[in-house]
């Protein structure tokens, strides 16, 4: 086995047991029921959770720098025999169900709706799904069992590690108009940031796979500040991680041009022809996927037929 793929194999192990998050890596894998099942019952759990619950809509109208910890969710009041009464407020406070966006993608082969309350898009830079992002956030339950929060959001968090929701939904929202800024306790702060909630069902979660806090077949709900972004090139090889996604299906696990385990973002050699991918870049351009020596419509360093290298035979 080549020295990168046993690497890779580690790092995979390594990512997988991490995800967003909690840090923990107890796994309680039960076995799968059927996706599209599941999405069934887990869209109802989640639309029956955005018809009885509000939030304090009144205080994000003027605009403003709020945290996560400012969202106040709150559950609509009910009479003696458990039925759901009138929003309390309803000038200062709004019913999720009203507020939310409703998205959709197909996963694992399985179509699946997920919600979001955006609160601020942020005026900075949008992350790729395969970016470093600097983000707060908090994870709990649809009964509000708090199961994890980051202690340090000045910690980068890699996109390919998180769940697949994750990946779906920041995207959709932008980083820090500017900072940081330095407060003066130490801390740092941000103007213009993206805030808003997730509300994504298991399959786009853990789906069978428990977590400590966190049940098989829990739907989630994360509150978010999306700070920063910085684009990542996971292998080194002059191309972006995001563009390595050459099927465009958002999953960078499932490109491997020379199929050796290796897939191409984690892969310095992508098509296995013995030249390093960043070395394919014959202009010097520090973009490796725009030569095509030979003129076939695949970049060198996808074509396994093209062997030209930017270093002169002492540097080979």
């Amino acid at each position: 086995m080549k020295l990168k793929n046993l690497f890779f194999i580690v790092f995979l192990i390594t990512i997988c047991s991490l995800s967003c998050r909690p840090d923990e890596t107890d796994i309680n894998q039960i076995p799968p029921r059927d996706r599209t099942e599941q999405q069934i019952t887990d869209n109802d759990s989640i639309i029956g959770y955005l018809q009885t619950h509000y939030y304090n809509s009144a205080l994000f109208e003027n605009g403003g720098n709020y945290s996560i910890s400012d969202i106040v969710i709150s559950e609509l009041p009910t009479d003696e025999n458990g039925n759901y009464q009138d929003l309390p407020n309803p000038e200062e406070n709004t019913l999720l169900i009203d507020d939310v966006e409703t998205l959709t993608t197909n996963f694992e082969d399985a179509d699946y709706e997920f919600y979001i309350l955006r609160i601020n898009q942020g005026g900075g830079e949008t992350p790729n799904f395969t970016d470093n992002v600097k983000i707060r956030y908090s994870g709990n339950l649809l009964d509000e069992v708090v199961f994890d929060t980051n202690v340090n959001a000045d910690d980068p968090l890699d996109m390919t590690a998180v769940i697949r929701g994750w990946v779906q939904v920041i995207p959709t929202f932008s980083a820090a108009e500017s900072g940081p800024f330095i407060n003066d306790d130490g801390t740092l702060a941000y103007d213009n940031y993206g805030l808003g909630v997730m509300f994504i069902p298991s399959g786009l979660a853990y789906f069978n796979q428990g977590r400590t806090g966190i049940p098989a077949y829990s739907n989630l709900i994360f509150k978010f500040e999306l700070y920063d972004t910085s684009v990542f090139d996971h292998d080194g090889d002059g191309v972006l991680s995001h563009l390595e996604d050459l099927n465009d299906n958002m999953n960078v696990f499932d490109d491997d041009t020379d199929g050796d385990l290796a897939p191409n973002y984690f892969d310095n050699d992508d098509d296995g022809d013995g030249v390093f991918s960043i070395f394919e870049d014959i202009d010097g351009d520090g973009d490796p996927s725009n030569d095509d020596t030979n003129g076939d419509g695949i970049p060198n360093y996808l074509d396994p037929e093209s062997t030209e290298s930017n270093l002169d035979d002492d540097d080979a």
